[in-house]
C-alpha cells in the first residue's frame, strides 16, 4: 500500500543544475515498418495530401508535437537497406523483400522524400540518417554520404541533382548501423566485429567531412547478455571517432504488474547511468579528455508480447505491403509512463543529447491515422508535446523527498517523479508524475532564490479510467485539463497531483 500521509517535497536553486537541454532530446523515429510511412506520413490521394503525397493533417500534428529530429530509415529495416533503391524516378524503383518486418518495400517513399518531409516540417527538425552496416559496409556508407551531402561536381552529387535535388541534403547526424548486437538483426555481429567496422566507417566518413556527428551502436537493451561488455569493446575501437553511443529501451507491464510499469523510469535512469559509467571508464583507460554522449534513439511504451504473438501466427509466405503492425492503442496509464520516461531523459540532459521516441505515426506512435480518413492524437502525444514546448533551457537538480510505494520489480519506489527546467527568460516549468494509482499526492516546492513569483498554470493528464484512450471513434476522449487550487506564495509552490497523473506546472 502507498504511504501518502506527508507531501512530496523538493527545493529548486539556480546554483544547482544538471545541464542545458539539447533540442534533439525531443526527436522521433520513422522506419519503413507497418504503416509508419505508407498511409502514415505519406498517402498520395488522401484528401489532405499535398503535391508530394505527404498528409498535411499529419504534418500539422507533428509540428504540434514539437519533434526536433527524425531518425530514418530504421531500425531493423536499415540492415537490409539499399539506399540506391530509394532515389531517382519512382516508377523505376525496385520492389524488395524486407526481412526485418516480413513485408514488401515498394520504395515509393525514399531518401529525397524523407528530406522533403523534414523541410515541410520546418527548419527546426533535423535529419538523423542510419547507414547499413548489417549487409553493407564502408563503401556504401561513403556513397550515401556523397550523394546526400556533397555540393556538386562528382558522379553521385551530380546524380542527386539529376534526380531533382540540386541543393545538398545537409545531413550532419549519422547512426552507424542499428542494434548490431541483436541476433534478430540481419548481419548481426560480435562486439569486436562491429567495433572494427564502425571505426573504419567513421574514419572514412570523417575524411569526407570531419564535422559529421556519429552514433555508434550500443546494446539493443539493458537485458542483453553482452550489455556493458559490448559498449566497452565497441568504444575501445571507436572512442576517438564517434560522438555518441546509442541506447534502446521499451517498457510494458509484465504479467499485469502495473505498479512496476509505472516505475519504468527507475530502470531507464539506471540504464543511462550504467552506460555513462562504461563510457567514462573506457575514456579513462584511453587517457582521453573527450566525453562520449548518449543517443537514446529508441524509447517508448511497446507491448512487445502482442507483436511476438502476431509474429508466431504470421504466414511465412505472405509479404504484404505496409501491413498493420505494432499499432498499440495507448491509455492514460501509458501516457503517465511516457511522461515519466521524458522526465528521466531530462534529468540526464548533461549526457543524453539525442533521444528519439519510437515511432512517429501509427507504429507504437503518438499519432494515428486511418487510410483515407482522419489523424488523431494518442494519449502519449500530450506529455511529449508538453516536454518539447516547455522543456527547453537548463535542467535544475531535483532531489525529491517523497512518500513511497512497493513494486515487485524495483522495490520501494518514490511516488513522485519530477524535474524542472529553467528557460532563458527565467520562467520555470516543473514536470511531475504521481505514480500512485488511487490517492492524490500533495506537492511542495521551495523556490528559494530562483526568481518566479507568479503561477502561469497547472495542467494535468489524468482520468478516472486509467485504461481510457483516444480512438478513431473517440479521438478526444482523453485530453489535458487545468488543475485548480495550485498556488505560489512566499516562495513555495503548493499543488495536489491527481492519482496516476502527468503534470506540467509553469511559473514566471
Amino acid at each position: 500500500m502507498a504511504r501518502t500521509a506527508q507531501p512530496a517535497r523538493f527545493t529548486l536553486d539556480p546554483a544547482f543544475t544538471v545541464g542545458t537541454v539539447d533540442p534533439r532530446l525531443f526527436g522521433s523515429f520513422v522506419e519503413h515498418l507497418g504503416r509508419c510511412v505508407y498511409t502514415g506520413i505519406f498517402e498520395p490521394g488522401h484528401p489532405s495530401a499535398d503535391e508530394t503525397g505527404l498528409r498535411t493533417d499529419v504534418l500539422e500534428l507533428i509540428r504540434e508535437l514539437g519533434v526536433t529530429a527524425v531518425r530514418y530509415p530504421g531500425g531493423n529495416f536499415v540492415s537490409g537497406y539499399k539506399w540506391e533503391d530509394s532515389v531517382g524516378p519512382v516508377d523505376r524503383r525496385p520492389r524488395r523483400l524486407d526481412l526485418a518486418w516480413h513485408s514488401t518495400e515498394t520504395n515509393r517513399f525514399g531518401l529525397g522524400e524523407y528530406i522533403a518531409f523534414l523541410r515541410k516540417l520546418g527548419p527546426h527538425t533535423e535529419p538523423m540518417m542510419a547507414v547499413n552496416l548489417g549487409t553493407r559496409g564502408v563503401a556504401e556508407a561513403l556513397e550515401l554520404q556523397e550523394y546526400a551531402n556533397h555540393p556538386s561536381g562528382t558522379a553521385l552529387s551530380d546524380l542527386r541533382a539529376a534526380h531533382g535535388h540540386e541543393d545538398p541534403f545537409g545531413i550532419r547526424l549519422w547512426c552507424l548501423g542499428n542494434e548490431m548486437d541483436g541476433p534478430w538483426q540481419t548481419g548481426h555481429k560480435t562486439a569486436a566485429e562491429y567495433g572494427r567496422l564502425a571505426a573504419e566507417t567513421a574514419r572514412a566518413m570523417r575524411q569526407i567531412d570531419p564535422s559529421v556527428e556519429l552514433v555508434a551502436c550500443g546494446s539493443s537493451n539493458r537485458s542483453m547478455p553482452t550489455f556493458a561488455a559490448w559498449e566497452a569493446t565497441v568504444l575501445a575501437e571507436t572512442y576517438d571517432l564517434v560522438d555518441h553511443i546509442s541506447l534502446h529501451a521499451y517498457y510494458e507491464p509484465a504479467d499485469g504488474d502495473i505498479d512496476s510499469f509505472l516505475a519504468s523510469a527507475v530502470d531507464m535512469e539506471s540504464f543511462i547511468e550504467n552506460v555513462i559509467a562504461t563510457c567514462d571508464h573506457v575514456g579513462a583507460r584511453l587517457k582521453s579528455t573527450k566525453r562520449i554522449n548518449l543517443s537514446f534513439d529508441e524509447w517508448n511504451v511497446w507491448y512487445q508480447s502482442r507483436w511476438q504473438e502476431h509474429a508466431r501466427s504470421a504466414d511465412p509466405g505472405d509479404w504484404p505491403e505496409a501491413p498493420r503492425l505494432l499499432e498499440d492503442a495507448y491509455s492514460v496509464t501509458d501516457a503517465v509512463v511516457v511522461g515519466s520516461l521524458l522526465i528521466a531523459l531530462l534529468r540526464h540532459a548533461d549526457r543524453v543529447t539525442v533521444a528519439c521516441l519510437a515511432q512517429l505515426v501509427n507504429v507504437i506512435a503518438p499519432i494515428m491515422t486511418e487510410p483515407g480518413g482522419p489523424a488523431w492524437r494518442q494519449t502519449t502525444f500530450f506529455p511529449f508535446a508538453h516536454a518539447s514546448a516547455y522543456g527547453r533551457g537548463t535542467v535544475l537538480d531535483v532531489r525529491v523527498d517523497s512518500p513511497t510505494y512497493e513494486t515487485r520489480r524495483y522495490g520501494e519506489t518514490d511516488l513522485l517523479h519530477a524535474t524542472a527546467v529553467r528557460a532563458g527568460d527565467g520562467s520555470v516549468t516543473v514536470f511531475a508524475v504521481n505514480r500512485g494509482r488511487t490517492e492524490p499526492l500533495p506537492l511542495e516546492v521551495a523556490l528559494g532564490s530562483l526568481g518566479p513569483t507568479s503561477l502561469i498554470g497547472h495542467t494535468a493528464l489524468a482520468d478516472a479510467d486509467p485504461d481510457a484512450g483516444n480512438t478513431l471513434a473517440g479521438p478526444e476522449r482523453v485530453t489535458p485539463h487545468q488543475v485548480p487550487g495550485t498556488r505560489l506564495r512566499d516562495g513555495v509552490l503548493s499543488a495536489v497531483l491527481e492519482p496516476l497523473s502527468w503534470n506540467v506546472i509553469r511559473l514566471c
